[in-house]
């Protein structure tokens, strides 16, 4: 009789051809010298299914146009990851006044930066915390929802957090609002990516990427149980916590086409100023 994998093996052998896949495109980079040393191999790439290189290149274009990114500014990447945003930023930032700081649930991550920006033009520093997250960091410690962020007051002039607010859920969420508008210098700017909940431009439920569903408080889920791995808030909720910590919103907000409408990027951009 004729072997056939059963139910239980198809997802380990789904994972081992992936694998093998991702090794053998690595492998093709290096022959052909196409691998850049600050991209991650595809194995590491741990960001989601968008392109490593593209989706950063992209978003240097709205950290210019939306936030006025300049050389000196001193840069806070929240949830930095494996570097997707730092990459970008190398050719940006220059001292003396230019710096990059970042930080990261996820401690492969940050080893991997760390071994790889030295000798930039402007210090790229990075920090490892241990908090726990369903998706990221599941045997972390510490609460994010109480997190403090490693950095003094006005420490910074721009703070990015891409890909953040749409895992964390409203205490998580809440807190990453104030720390952020702590560390940033009046003036600042700090730019974010959510999924936003408008009653103005509900989803296309025909064309939606994802559909949400209530919590009980103001986060909406797509998966209950692991609620962190897609996060939507109303836009309302988003103005009145900002303003509460001190940050004002930039209208119009930069809607994303998740919801299946047109949309500047996939996630919608919102850009906030510190009084």
């Amino acid at each position: 009789m004729g072997w056939s994998a059963s139910s239980d093996n198809r997802p380990v052998l789904r994972r081992a051809a992936t694998s093998l896949a991702l090794r053998v495109a690595d492998a093709v980079d290096g022959a052909t010298g196409r691998r850049d040393p600050l991209v991650p191999s595809r194995r590491l790439n741990f960001v989601g299914n968008s392109d490593f290189r593209a989706t950063g290149d992209e978003f240097l274009g709205y950290f210019r146009e939306l936030a006025g990114l300049s050389p000196g500014d001193r840069v806070l990447d929240i949830g930095c990851g494996i570097g997707r945003m730092a990459r970008v930023l190398v050719g940006e930032l220059a001292a003396p006044e230019g710096s990059y700081d970042g930080f990261d649930v996820s401690r492969p991550g940050i080893e991997w930066c760390r071994e790889r920006y030295r000798g930039t033009a402007a210090p790229f520093r990075f920090a490892h915390v241990d908090l726990h997250h369903g998706r990221y960091n599941p045997g972390g410690h510490a609460s994010a929802d109480s997190f403090t962020f490693p950095y003094p007051d006005d420490s910074f002039d721009l703070a990015i957090a891409t890909s953040v607010f749409t895992h964390l859920l409203d205490g998580a969420a809440q807190r990453y609002l104030s720390e952020a508008a702590r560390v940033l210098d009046p003036g600042g700017r700090l730019f974010s990516t959510w999924f936003l909940v408008d009653p103005d431009r509900p989803p296309d439920p025909a064309a939606a990427l994802f559909s949400f569903h209530p919590t009980g408080g103001a986060a909406q889920v797509t998966d209950s149980e692991v609620p962190e791995d897609a996060v939507a808030y109303p836009i309302e909720w988003v103005r009145q916590r900002l303003s509460a910590t001190g940050l004002t919103l930039r209208e119009p907000v930069q809607f994303g086409s998740w919801s299946g409408h047109p949309g500047l990027s996939g996630q919608d951009i919102t850009v906030a100023d510190r009084v």
